[in-house]
């Protein structure tokens, strides 16, 4: 008894060993999710692999492993990863966030990493602003929410010119090239990476002062992720590591060194073909993430729109009530609005994090399901009251006669609004890159950031997006047809 005792205490023990062993090694390794910027080269950006690279990437993985911790990095948009910061969605954001006293006093900012200077840029071929003072009358494009924006605000009044906000730099870009913006205002290294991957602008004056990066988080993280950014910092400036980052994007900061650079990270071919060529696997990996939220989506919306298209012809006015309210309620919202409600809104209120993914499906599920009840509701309103009323008469409960005579007449009206609906929602998911899920959109977006060729990938995505469209119009039509047909 006394050896099986003393067996039993070794067992035990080597059990707690085994099982501790393993919670010290994933406390050490903990994962944080960091939001940042799409379109911000060479701090962040997808490189010919799809693979995220630059300044701000590489710093935060050589601090994460400094440190000992994990992250995730989760393309955004500065303006919604902020936001997602705030909804506690995510652990953190490294996105050349610029550190200011509006910014401390919501976020617990660390220590700075890199300085920063403004500078305003115009089209390579435009002779006629040679200063600040030439903007008098002139459109200035700027980028939401960033730095450069703030000082070129500040200069509004002072040189007489009007402002144009832009979500990403390659729509601000395009408008100065298009020539409906005469000047745009951004980060000297961020306009120079431009200019030098082939961007014909021009960079005119002296960078005006906006103060340095920071990493950002809440002020009342547990983990205090921000202390442990200044660690990891130190340490990394200290083994000369963060030079070495620096210089692997900007070199010596001049553009033909620059251009060498970033060969790495380019197309060879920046024809149409090449372009479509490089970027095929990533494209079809944004429409495969298209479709998989599409159709979930989809079934989703169908069973609540069925569901509330039936509540809206119930006999009681309460269930009438709720299946007009639901449908007032979200077909009234745009959905861009309701997508940043479910995916920041609703988390702020609740502190439970909702992942991109399924606040993307809830969003699809509500405002396409306002819509599909409303059609299921029309669908069954068109069958003749007579039906009804006959069915009742023979001695059919009003859910019999709903089943067996009302919805089969109503489902052949309403089949093509269904795949009416099914073309919308395909459509309507790209909407929710403004959320960071990575569809077809956000995916033209993350390849611009790159090679800057807006117009090229735009039109391979519009392309892309029309024939899909187009086959499921053609099975719309084929659809209606034959119902038409066997009336």
């Amino acid at each position: 008894m006394l050896r099986s005792w003393k067996l039993g205490i070794l067992v035990l023990l080597v059990w707690l060993g085994c099982w501790q062993a393993p919670q010290t090694t994933q406390a050490a390794e903990k994962t944080y999710v960091i939001g940042t910027d799409v379109t911000y080269a060479p701090f962040e950006f997808a490189d010919k692999n799809n693979k995220y690279i630059g300044i701000d990437i590489d710093l935060m993985n050589a601090v994460a492993k400094a440190e000992g911790f994990k992250v995730q990095i989760k393309p955004l948009g500065f303006n919604a990863a902020v936001q997602a910061l705030e909804a506690r969605q995510i652990d953190g954001v490294i996105a050349g966030m610029t550190i200011t006293p509006e910014r401390q006093a919501k976020l617990a900012m660390s220590d700075p990493y890199y300085k920063s200077g403004a500078s305003m840029a115009v089209s390579a071929k435009n002779k006629s602003i040679k200063s600040l003072a030439d903007l008098r009358g002139k459109r200035v494009a700027l980028k939401t929410g960033t730095a450069a924006a703030d000082y070129a605000l500040r200069l509004k009044k002072k040189y007489g010119f009007t402002t144009v906000t832009f979500d990403d730099s390659n729509n601000m870009y395009d408008d100065v090239r298009t020539g409906n913006s005469d000047a745009c205002f951004d980060d000297l290294p961020v306009l120079q990476y431009a200019i030098a991957t082939g961007l014909d602008l021009k960079i005119i004056g002296k960078p005006g002062k906006t103060g340095s990066y920071g990493f950002a988080t809440n002020k009342d993280n547990p983990d205090h992720l921000d202390q442990k950014f200044n660690a990891g910092l130190k340490k990394v400036r200290a083994s000369g590591e963060y030079k070495k980052i620096v210089a692997k994007y900007l070199g010596n900061g001049s553009a033909a060194d620059q251009k060498a650079k970033n060969a790495a990270v380019q197309e060879n071919d920046r024809s149409f073909i090449g372009l479509l060529k490089a970027n095929w696997g990533t494209l079809m990996g944004g429409l495969q993430e298209t479709l998989i939220v599409t159709l979930i989506a989809i079934i989703f919306a169908t069973v609540v729109g069925v569901i509330m298209g039936l509540l809206g012809v119930m006999p009681s006015p309460f269930w009438r009530g709720v299946s007009t309210t639901f449908i007032y309620i979200f077909r009234g919202l745009p959905l861009l609005v309701l997508a940043l409600f479910i995916y920041t809104g609703v988390p702020s209120l609740t502190g439970t994090k909702i992942p991109a993914f399924v606040a993307g499906i809830i969003t699809l599920t509500l405002n396409e399901g306002a819509y599909t009840a409303a059609f299921v509701k029309g669908g069954i309103d068109a069958v003749s009251d007579g039906q009804m009323e006959a069915a009742r008469s023979v001695g059919l409960s009003f859910g019999q006669a709903m089943s067996h005579v009302i919805l089969p007449q109503g489902l052949k009206i309403m089949i093509p609004s269904f795949i009416n609906q099914f073309i919308i929602t395909l459509k309507d998911t790209s909407i929710l890159s403004i959320i960071g899920i990575l569809e077809l959109t956000q995916t033209g977006k993350i390849i611009i950031a790159r090679n800057l060729e807006g117009f090229k990938i735009w039109t391979m995505v519009a392309l892309i997006y029309l024939v899909i469209i187009t086959v499921l119009t053609w099975l719309s039509n084929w659809v209606q047809k034959r119902l038409q047909s066997q009336n």
